[in-house]
């Protein structure tokens, strides 16, 4: 039988993609791959009995085409500070085996899972400045800041909106778009991006099992 599960915080996706993220809107990707890295502190979470709450987790990932079209490569990187109740329920949650939709597809679309890692996470955001930094031991260094104009280069907002979409789950379905300034992995999908026109969505959300109707806390997420 599967567990119940509830994550909430702020959630980041960096990629080799221009700003926008072609997979959003079904398309192929800027560079004719995608690869890049996504990653959440929790706020608050439960697995069953199992509090989650403070921990973090990430992702490598690499397809050779669209996400849609499926072979795609993925390594999960688990706080090294999980005990291993909690590193088996986050496991599970990466697995997509005890329900919610975007993990169930990532599983689908990605079924190349590499040996996970458990690694000392550092992980800030400013939802305000859309600005991130994540380290996840010496295998995976992002940083992100906000869109700016050319000139001035004066900072800007977009947002990305998917009413009842499955990844960026907090009450507004959106995420803030911003620039990813490096990516660097050199895990079992070793990349570097630096400098170039990467994209990155940045949000606070609240993740689940089931559906809200089915789960009795809140999916609001704190912001």
């Amino acid at each position: 039988m599967a567990t119940d599960w509830y994550m909430e915080g702020p959630y980041i996706k960096n990629c080799n993609c221009d700003p926008g993220c072609p997979c959003d809107f079904n398309q192929h990707p800027t560079h004719g791959h995608c690869e890049g890295m996504a990653g959440m502190r929790i706020d608050k979470g439960t697995f069953g009995d199992v509090t989650l709450d403070g921990l973090a987790w990430g992702a490598l990932y690499h397809w050779p085409g669209a996400l849609h079209e499926g072979n795609g490569d993925i390594q999960p990187l688990i706080d090294e500070r999980a005990d291993d109740s909690q590193r088996d329920a986050l496991l599970q949650i990466l697995s997509g085996q005890n329900g919610g939709t975007f993990f169930e597809v990532l599983a689908f679309v990605a079924p190349n899972v590499k040996e996970p890692l458990y690694l000392p996470i550092e992980f800030e955001v400013d939802l305000e400045q859309r600005s991130a930094k994540a380290t996840y031991g010496d295998v995976l260094t992002t940083e992100s800041e906000t869109l700016r104009g050319i000139d001035p280069p004066d900072p800007y907002r977009i947002l990305i909106k998917i009413p009842g979409g499955m990844e960026y789950t907090n009450d507004a379905g959106e995420a803030d778009v911003a620039s990813a300034k490096t990516i660097r992995s050199s895990g079992a999908i070793p990349f570097e991006l630096e400098n170039g026109t990467p994209r990155s969505h940045t949000c606070a959300t609240g993740t689940r099992s089931r559906p809200p109707s089915t789960t009795p806390r809140s999916s609001r997420a704190e912001q």
